[in-house]
């Protein structure tokens, strides 16, 4: 993608990563994707966190003004939100989420990729499809090919 300058545009992507509630939500994934922002593999555009309550009514927060105290490892994402995702992403991200669940709504651009794409556009090309595969999906089909053999 290119934002019609100069500017190479990766890929974006958008991921909710729930939390049944009791999960330990130990942060271990947090330093993960932090070293992916450090090595600019990725760069986060926007989070929001989205609770959907017991009650099924949903609430959420933005990385703004996070207290470590009361936040945790979220602080890390503080300032992280830019307004890209809001309320109308939030109530689409609950209808995943069991209540009692936690999430992490996330918007990514898929740096490593812009250049890339960049040159393919460059060169007349277009995408024309794409398709995410679920890890455990390509995992399960990798045990069948396995078993297959």
């Amino acid at each position: 993608m290119s934002d019609g300058g100069d500017v190479e545009i990766g890929p974006v992507d958008v991921i909710l990563i729930g939390y049944p509630a009791g999960s330990p939500m130990t942060g271990e994934a947090l330093p993960i994707l932090l070293d992916l922002v450090d090595r600019g593999i990725v760069r986060v555009l926007d989070v929001l966190f989205v609770v959907k309550n017991e009650d099924g009514t949903i609430s959420g927060f933005a990385a703004e003004d996070l207290d470590e105290g009361a936040h945790g490892d979220l602080v890390a994402f503080e300032g992280a939100s830019s307004g890209l995702l809001g309320d109308e992403d939030a109530a689409a991200a609950a209808e995943a989420m069991e209540p009692g669940e936690a999430a992490a709504l996330l918007m990514y651009e898929n740096r490593w990729a812009a250049p890339f794409v960049a040159a393919v556009r460059r060169n007349g090309g277009q995408l024309l499809a794409g398709q995410r595969i679920p890890a455990d999906e390509l995992a399960e089909a990798l045990a069948r090919l396995d078993a297959a053999a």
